[in-house]
């Protein structure tokens, strides 16, 4: 199981292939996992929103992760495999993370209750709940999704839980990573990728990247770069991303990762579940002009 030294670097969040009649597609997932699991990631996220976990079945969910550990397996790779059970609703959170450590998780994503708006009160008790299952628990914040934003007082007491090894920051901002840094705090990883740069130079100590599903490389570039100090030439990679980061958020996540993913021929297909859908002409036109240039710059360069 996850501890909190092991909340570091690159976690990838893992797609969801689907055929085009909205099965799974098992076998793209399986193609696809072996080829990011190329690279030296420091992880794996499953049933993410990337992932697409609000249209998931836990067999589906269950389905990923079996094979995702078949992967690991199959390639003799050590990696924690983090399991995104966070619901709206207590006891389903707590029912699904009793399931994610049957399936043998590393830890759980567990995001803020979402559309019910709880009070601060809710949220932290919400947490104290899911702990006692005693699988390690990565809390997410994400008030763009959730519609509540947690203030610094109580992301603290959720992360002075025992039980809980750190936290996904996608606050929107700086801000929270700052604050928490001043003081002995758990491992942060940041969650909005046109911030990790800014997030790792503030204390971050990685990020959960939808991103880096594309360009892999140049974001572990990032993160090496940073934690040697080398901050001016993270930054210059970094630089070289945000274009690319920037469309790849231009319309709803996952809809141009999966995209690009399927274009590169490491999915069969781009498809969605509904109400999600495919993405622009226009927006794929950019983004096949932005992938063609940071491999080519940054090939050239040695730190």
């Amino acid at each position: 199981m996850l501890i909190e030294r092991d909340l570091v670097g690159i976690y990838v969040p893992a797609v969801t292939p689907f055929l085009p009649n909205e099965e799974l597609d098992l076998d793209s997932y399986r193609y696809y996992l072996e080829k990011l699991l190329s690279h030296d990631i420091q992880g794996l996220v499953i049933n993410g929103t990337t992932g697409e976990s609000p249209t998931l079945l836990w067999e589906e969910v269950t389905a990923l992760v079996q094979l995702t550990k078949a992967c690991l397996n199959k390639l003799q790779k050590r990696l924690p495999v983090v399991v995104g059970t966070g619901t709206n609703s207590t006891a389903s959170t707590v029912k699904r993370t009793e399931l994610a450590g049957k399936l043998g998780a590393d830890a759980v994503l567990v995001v803020t209750p979402y559309y019910n708006r709880p009070s601060q009160a809710g949220v932290l008790e919400h947490f104290r709940r899911v702990v006692q299952v005693g699988i390690p628990v990565i809390a997410y914040d994400v008030p763009s999704r959730t519609g509540i934003h947690l203030t610094t007082d109580t992301v603290r007491k959720i992360l002075d839980l025992n039980g809980v090894i750190g936290l996904k920051d996608s606050s929107g901002g700086i801000d929270l990573v700052s604050e928490l840094a001043k003081s002995d705090m758990k491992p942060i990883l940041c969650g909005e990728d046109l911030h990790f740069y800014s997030m790792l130079k503030h204390g971050a100590s990685g990020g959960i990247l939808a991103s880096a599903n594309i360009q892999t490389e140049l974001f572990l570039q990032v993160y090496q770069l940073s934690n040697q100090g080398k901050y001016s030439h993270a930054k210059k990679v970094f630089d070289s991303l945000v274009p690319l980061i920037k469309r790849l958020f231009q319309e709803s996540n996952p809809s141009p990762i999966k995209w690009v993913l399927a274009n590169q021929g490491l999915l069969a297909s781009d498809t969605l579940r509904l109400p999600m859908g495919s993405i622009s002409k226009d927006l794929q036109l950019e983004l096949e002009e932005l992938l063609q240039k940071p491999a080519r710059y940054f090939s050239r360069l040695t730190w």
